[in-house]
């Protein structure tokens, strides 16, 4: 994958998001010339749970970042379910492969943060600079750059469409991937996918020391009233605000649009009951109340083609399990760049395409089986009567427990660990990794 004399970079990177960044980073360290753009300017919001579990940790630790308490960021203990009139405070497993903490910072200074640490790698940042397509060679149809044109900061067009050259391009373009779809990467419809909205609070409780998940929704009392579709969460976040939100998860886009949920009434109810010492009322809500898509279980594939990868949202990488898919987006961001690394040292194009098609094998193999495990799950929880008799009957017992900690943080131990995580590990070995 040696770079022509007309390239503009070694490598083009679509998006700077947590995959984008992480991805700009490593092809930097490699030594790789990169192009990293970005069609808004920092800081930017996104909508998100600002949670970082600690799976994500571990990959902010391999990135180099440091999240250091007094720079913004807000450490937390572990899991807090509440669920069937209950409330369980489930500290983060301790495990070899991963800390025993987890962290929240809004996703305007996360993004901020991961692109200057990739800008200080050496990626070269293009903020303001709208991808409008992928440059296709008219010979081999392989992708050979991409067409972008600069935007003011309303992301209206402020210039002439320009064109940047690469051998390799990184799409973390988000959940609408549009460098995708212009290639036909269409959505896959046997795949999970999930809404999320959000908004933020003022609260006395912004230094929690734990993530807050509600299995339950009600639009009242739990003995008067009626069981929500969806799960909740209060992340504090340390600054005088948290992240508060809800969510649902469909197996696949069409029973979600049966469904035909209002989640802004959804989440208007959920706050109408939610406990009186957060103090979420309207005078201390922050912004309003937004939503976004959630790509589940690897809905876009393939991961590579044609000089292309796709990682995070664009490739459809976050967990059924619980929504999040900050951890993958930068652990995919490290596997493409590593491939990406890899097909420079070969000399032939043959040997170059062959170290590029392991990224989707090694992402597959480490996140096929569970992402397969959660699509079953998902197909279990998505029916209210199912969920309310597995928060009521099962989350008591400890055993159950155990295996709901370790599948709603995302960590448990690949290889080794207690007997739970040999039961996870060899579940995710023997199903479909597809």
């Amino acid at each position: 994958m040696q770079a022509r004399t007309n390239d503009d970079a070694d490598v083009i990177v679509v998006g700077a998001g947590p995959a984008g960044s992480a991805a700009a980073h490593y092809c930097a360290a490699a030594g790789l010339s990169v192009l990293l753009l970005e069609k808004a300017s920092f800081p930017r919001d996104k909508i998100c749970g600002d949670g970082l579990t600690p799976r994500a940790v571990a990959e902010l630790a391999r990135m180099g970042v440091d999240p250091d308490t007094e720079d913004g960021w807000i450490r937390n203990d572990g899991l807090r379910v509440v669920a069937g009139g209950r409330r369980w405070e489930l500290p983060w497993p301790d495990l070899a492969a991963y800390p025993s903490y987890g962290l929240a910072r809004s996703r305007q200074n996360l993004d901020h943060t991961l692109a200057a640490h990739a800008q200080r790698t050496g990626a070269k940042l293009m903020e303001r600079t709208a991808v409008t397509g992928p440059l296709l060679d008219e010979r081999t149809g392989r992708v050979v750059g991409v067409t972008a044109r600069p935007v003011d900061e309303r992301g209206r067009r402020s210039g002439d469409e320009v064109t940047y050259r690469a051998p390799v391009v990184v799409a973390a373009d988000g959940v609408s991937s549009r460098f995708a779809l212009a290639l036909g990467l269409e959505k896959r419809a046997d795949r999970p996918v999930g809404v999320a909205v959000r908004t933020y609070f003022t609260t006395p409780r912004h230094q929690d020391a734990w993530m807050e998940s509600h299995l339950e929704l009600w639009d009242g009392k739990p003995q008067e009233s009626n069981l929500l579709p969806g799960y909740g969460w209060i992340f504090s976040l340390g600054d005088g605000t948290a992240n508060v939100g809800l969510g649902s998860v469909s197996s696949t886009p069409g029973r979600q649009s049966a469904q035909n949920v209002d989640y802004k009434d959804l989440f208007a109810k959920w706050m109408a009951n939610a406990p009186a010492e957060w103090e979420f009322t309207p005078e201390n809500q922050i912004g309003p109340v937004r939503g976004a898509a959630l790509p589940m279980g690897f809905n876009r594939k393939p991961l590579y083609t044609r000089g292309v990868m796709l990682v995070g949202d664009s490739g459809g990488m976050v967990s059924p399990f619980n929504g999040e898919g900050i951890a993958y987006a930068m652990q995919a961001g490290r596997v493409a760049a590593d491939a990406i690394a890899q097909a420079r040292t070969r000399s032939h194009v043959g040997a170059r395409e062959r170290a590029l098609e392991r990224y989707p094998e090694i992402m597959s193999s480490e996140l096929g089986g569970y992402y397969t495990l959660g699509r079953i799950f998902v197909r279990l929880i998505e029916h209210p009567e199912i969920m309310r008799l597995c928060t009521r009957y099962g989350l008591p017992r400890p055993v159950i427990m155990k295996f709901v900690l370790k599948l709603l943080s995302d960590c448990y131990e690949p290889h080794g660990g207690d007997w739970v995580d040999r039961v996870i590990a060899g579940l995710t070995r023997v199903v479909p990794a597809s």
